[in-house]
């Protein structure tokens, strides 16, 4: 499948895992079958705009979100793979990565 289909798929495993929905709960809140949300995930599948906006109205973030900065992803390109990371966890963890993140660059600094 192509890259984008897995990097939507690897968005939308983040927006649900970050709000501890499993496949099934996920699933059954978008009205779709929990098998094809894991192979959407795996980017095995390419979404329809109707599937994607029952996924997305079941994580409760905007269709948009999936999509943000996407058409700027490179492979080298660290800052925009630091916010797929980030995007998915809650205000706590980005805090504490931030933090993290503060503090290597403090040792490189030295």
């Amino acid at each position: 499948m192509s890259d984008i289909a897995k990097t939507v798929g690897k968005r939308l495993r983040g927006y649900r895992t970050s709000i501890g929905f499993s496949q099934e709960k996920l699933a059954e809140k978008a009205g779709l079958h929990p098998t094809y949300i894991g192979q959407v995930e795996r980017g095995e599948k390419n979404l329809t705009i109707e599937s994607l906006e029952k996924i997305t109205k079941a994580l409760e973030i905007p269709m948009a979100s999936v999509f943000e900065k996407i058409e700027d992803r490179r492979e080298s390109n660290f800052s925009l793979k630091a916010y797929d990371l980030l995007s998915h966890k809650n205000a706590a963890e980005r805090e504490k990565l931030y933090n993290i993140l503060l503090e290597i660059d403090s040792l490189i600094q030295k």
